[in-house]
């Protein structure tokens, strides 16, 4: 990675069109290529039920750890920049997607400009992001708050980790 400091961002993950896993994995792949960015951890893959719009597939979900010398915006554009090689399209907010990348922290910055926010500003209100991000950071907390408070608030069910090995992101599906 490239000589200016870095950072460690929580970057979410998810798809539930084609083969999800096999485009979090190619999205990996490719963050993990950037000379600004390292993928330093993931976590187990998650399959959750739709939010916001119901009526579609169950969704596969991990929050992936990463480390990266690339400020913000860059960081958000080499995310777009994935989902656009494998070919993401933008139908519906909420609706269904072969692979969806957010950030979802950048070290314990906040940024308000326009198109990012961080930390993500639903954060705290979804159980798909908060359950494998509490699995890898167990500890984190955003302005102070930790949570895993705000998980305790959340209805999770119908989330069920998958039966995978723990470096399931390195393999191929």
């Amino acid at each position: 990675m490239s000589g200016r400091n870095r950072v460690r961002s929580y970057l979410g993950l998810g798809g539930n069109l084609g083969d999800p896993q096999a485009a979090m994995i190619a999205a990996l792949g490719i963050l993990d290529a950037n000379d600004g960015i390292a993928v330093t951890r993931v976590s187990s893959l998650y399959r959750t039920p739709p939010w916001g719009l119901v009526d579609q597939p169950d969704f596969l979900n991990a929050v992936a750890e990463i480390e990266t010398s690339l400020d913000p915006r860059q960081l958000l554009d080499a995310c777009l920049a994935a989902e656009h090689t494998l070919k993401r399209v933008r139908n519906e907010r909420w609706g269904p997607r072969a692979i969806d990348l957010d950030v979802l922290t950048y070290a314990d910055n906040a940024v308000h400009e326009d198109g990012l926010t961080l930390p993500h500003p639903r954060i705290a209100e979804r159980a798909f992001v908060l359950v494998p991000l509490l699995e890898i950071a167990p500890d984190i907390a955003i302005e102070g708050h930790p949570l895993a408070q705000a998980l305790g608030n959340l209805d999770v069910g119908g989330i069920e980790r998958l039966d995978l090995p723990a470096e399931w992101w390195r393999n191929t599906p």
